[in-house]
């Protein structure tokens, strides 16, 4: 029987908090705002990612990966506003999340922060429930959802992710259990997670690291938000091809030159002991002003 993974990411859930560019001031947070305020909300649409939403609990799959950027610049009041949202989404035993660059966007304690998404990150192998919890570790039938945090708090100009040496030491051991013990396994981080993919200030700092690990190791599928569109890339590993997914923003209406919001939706099953993976992407559609099916494909193995 086939499982169903739903992945959406960078939501970047608006308005603004009042006074958030002022909260617990940092120059980077008044500068994020003041973008926000005048061209992100122009782009970004709580209606669409509503629609997206809801779009997805109709087709109910079974787990929802969530790769990122709930949030917009990271103040206090943001954080349980996200969780309230979530919350509304469906349960954390459904929905898997990692923090993006927007999630830290600046320095914020743990339990005014990302505390309150927790529970949307929290595996079932042995976790310490804080921030080292990563990566996190879910099990769902046959499938292994592996939860990489690359949201650390960046320069003024930087938008860029890190996993650090913690998270790259523990993932090839984890990615080697999971196979023997015969999972599926889909790994999921904001960042594009290969060399090359992201702008310099907007790349992930360890990628060429997490790139060999992800080669030695193998994978079924690495998901990724961040760039804001939708991505397929193929990393050749050992013992076999690594498809590497970005989607567009959730939020995304698709003016200017930006795609609009998307989220996929993959069909896993097997097939003479190989791994088979279907992708069927459903997009907004400006003028219907509705999700509508867009493409439908294979992803190598």
């Amino acid at each position: 029987m086939a499982l169903t993974l739903a992945h959406l990411s960078d939501v970047h859930l608006g308005p603004l908090p009042p006074g958030a560019a002022w909260e617990n001031f940092a120059l980077k947070r008044l500068v994020g705002a003041l973008n926000w305020n005048l061209k992100r909300h122009k782009q970004h649409d709580r209606a669409i990612s509503s629609t997206l939403v809801a779009d997805i609990v109709a087709a109910s799959p079974d787990h929802v990966a969530f790769t990122g950027d709930l949030l917009n610049v990271s103040a206090y009041a943001e954080f349980p506003r996200a969780a309230r949202w979530l919350q509304s989404f469906g349960d954390p035993a459904w929905i898997s999340y990692v923090p993006g660059n927007h999630d830290a966007y600046v320095p914020v304690p743990w339990k005014q922060g990302l505390a309150h998404l927790a529970p949307y990150m929290t595996g079932d192998m042995p976790a310490i429930g804080s921030q080292s919890s990563f990566p996190y570790v879910r099990l769902r039938r046959n499938l292994a959802i592996i939860g990489l945090n690359s949201g650390v708090p960046q320069s003024l100009t930087k938008a860029g992710g890190s996993l650090g040496s913690k998270q790259l030491e523990a993932l090839p051991g984890l990615l080697h259990d999971l196979k023997a013990k015969g999972y599926y396994r889909a790994v999921m981080i904001h960042h594009p997670p290969l060399p090359g993919l992201a702008p310099p200030r907007k790349a992930l700092s360890d990628a060429a690291r997490l790139r060999d690990i992800l080669a030695s190791e193998g994978a079924e599928l690495v998901l990724h938000g961040h760039n804001h569109q939708q991505m397929l890339n193929v990393l050749a590993g050992r013992d076999g091809n690594i498809p590497v997914v970005g989607v567009p923003s959730a939020s995304m209406n698709g003016e200017g030159h930006t795609e609009p919001a998307a989220w996929n939706l993959y069909e896993i099953s097997r097939n003479q002991g190989t791994w088979v993976t279907q992708v069927s992407i459903r997009a907004w559609d400006p003028k219907s002003r509705r999700m509508v099916a867009k493409n439908q494909f294979m992803l190598p193995s």
